[in-house]
């Protein structure tokens, strides 16, 4: 049993295209998408009905969360992703919106090698935020806390992977807007067929000078456009 996780699309169809290439390649049984369909990229609606074209297993993300609720902009900031939600909220369509709307904040899946969990940023908060670089006993205590062999977290866009004690953390990093100083999409496939889940982080070429270009041409922040381009944000 071989998952596939994928973390913040942010609206880049052509990341997300190049990934459902590279996973029909693979040998996996399910794709979960760890939260974000929206935000920063120009194509949040077609990127919507592609995972839902796909039927993919999806949580909340942050970004989802604050387009389909119409949270705005936060108080005090004027920053680059709350331009972008915002020029969101205007674009999709209203069965969009209701899909993020009724996206889960997570979900579990029961494998050979025991319990995964997947949320976007904490256990009930896809604003909140897990450090995986934190100590062993406060991981081992969130492992406890949830049951789980294999815990898949999102939001840094960073892919990352760490065991403590019997349980493997993940971050698949993000397909749309992956900051490891790489450009291209990230992806993470968790064995669980053997007797401890295995993990292989992925980076998945794409089109991105076409991303860029989309950024561009709808007038939405150079920046993005540059992070795309060189994997990393200055």
């Amino acid at each position: 049993m071989r998952i596939a996780f994928i973390s913040d699309l942010h609206g880049n169809i052509h990341a997300l295209t190049s990934v459902r290439r590279f996973l029909a390649e693979q040998i996996v049984s399910q794709v979960v998408v760890v939260g974000d369909l929206v935000g920063y990229g120009a194509s949040p609606g077609p990127v919507i009905d592609f995972v839902r074209r796909e039927d993919w297993k999806v949580g909340l993300g942050s970004s989802d969360l604050r387009v389909a609720l119409s949270f705005g902009e936060r108080a005090g900031r004027k920053g680059v992703a709350d331009q972008v939600l915002q020029w969101t909220q205007g674009t999709l369509l209203p069965e969009q919106l209701e899909y993020l709307r009724r996206l889960p904040p997570g979900g579990r899946l029961m494998t050979p090698v025991g319990r995964v969990r997947y949320f976007h940023g904490s256990p009930h908060d896809p604003e909140g935020r897990v450090d995986l670089m934190a100590p062993e006993a406060e991981l081992e205590t969130l492992a406890d806390s949830m049951g789980a062999r294999v815990l898949v977290v999102g939001g840094t866009h960073v892919p990352f992977t760490r065991t403590v004690g019997d349980t493997v953390f993940v971050d698949p990093g993000s397909v749309g807007l992956s900051l490891n100083h790489e450009p291209g999409a990230d992806v993470a496939i968790v064995d669980c067929s053997g007797r401890r889940p295995k993990v292989s982080l992925h980076k998945v070429p794409y089109d991105y000078s076409s991303s860029a270009f989309d950024i561009m041409a709808w007038n939405l922040p150079p920046v993005i456009a540059d992070v795309i381009r060189s994997g990393k944000m200055e």
